[in-house]
C-alpha cells in the first residue's frame, strides 16, 4: 500500500472546490487514463490513481499565488520553468499534494512535478503520468489519443508515445511563433535517441 492516509473522495471534493468544471473533469480523466496505462505497463496502479488525480491540483490558482509559493517554498524551480505561466502549476501541484494531502511518495510527487515540461531521462512512471495528462478521454482529442495508445503497444512504446507528444508540442509552438524552452528540445532529443528513431 502507498499513501495509506490519502482519501480519494476527500481529494475529489477538494478538487471540485478548487478547480473549474473542465479542469476537474480533466483530472478525473487523467486519473482513469493513468490507471489504464499502469495496468498496461505493469506499473503501480494505486500510485497512478493518486498522481493522475492530483497532477493539476494547483492549476486554477492565480498566477501571483503560484509565483508566491514558488518563491517562498520551492528551491528547485529553475528560471526556465517560470517563462511560461501555463507550467507554473506543476511544481506547485506537487507541493500542494505533499503539504495539503500528506503525499510523501517520491515517485508520485516527481510525476506530478514533471507532468508539463518533462525532463531528460524520465522514469516510466513519470512518462506514464505525462502521457495520461495528454491523452485522457474526457477533454483531449480522441484521434490523437488513439494514435498514442497504439504506439504504447509497440516495442519501446512509452518513449514512442512521449516522442509523439513532443512532436505535437513543438509544432504547436512553432505554428504560434512562441519560444521553445531549451528543456523541451533536450527531452525531444533524448526521446529521439531512446526511441531508436535516429
Amino acid at each position: 500500500m502507498v499513501c495509506t492516509e490519502f482519501n480519494i473522495e476527500e481529494a475529489k471534493n477538494w478538487l471540485k472546490d478548487n478547480l473549474n468544471e473542465e479542469r476537474y473533469n480533466h483530472s478525473i480523466g487523467t486519473m482513469e487514463q493513468a490507471v489504464e496505462l499502469a495496468g498496461m505497463l505493469n506499473l503501480n496502479v494505486e500510485k497512478a490513481r493518486i498522481a493522475g488525480l492530483m497532477h493539476d491540483c494547483a492549476k486554477c490558482f492565480p498566477n501571483d499565488k503560484l509565483l508566491k509559493i514558488i518563491h517562498d517554498e520551492l528551491t528547485d524551480v529553475q528560471d526556465y520553468e517560470l517563462v511560461n505561466y501555463k507550467t507554473l502549476h506543476a511544481p506547485v501541484s506537487a507541493y500542494i499534494a505533499k503539504t495539503e494531502f500528506g503525499i510523501t511518495d517520491p515517485e508520485i510527487l516527481s510525476a506530478i512535478r514533471w507532468h508539463t515540461l518533462g525532463k531528460v531521462e524520465m522514469t516510466d512512471f513519470e512518462k506514464m503520468i505525462f502521457l495520461a495528462d495528454k491523452i485522457e478521454k474526457n477533454t483531449r482529442n480522441q484521434e490523437f489519443r488513439d494514435e498514442c495508445m497504439a504506439l504504447i503497444t509497440l516495442k519501446n512504446g512509452l518513449s514512442l508515445a512521449m516522442f509523439r507528444c513532443y512532436q505535437e508540442t513543438i509544432k504547436s509552438l512553432v505554428d504560434r511563433k512562441l519560444a521553445i524552452c531549451h528543456i523541451t528540445i533536450s527531452v525531444y532529443n533524448d526521446l529521439l535517441a531512446s526511441s531508436k528513431m535516429v
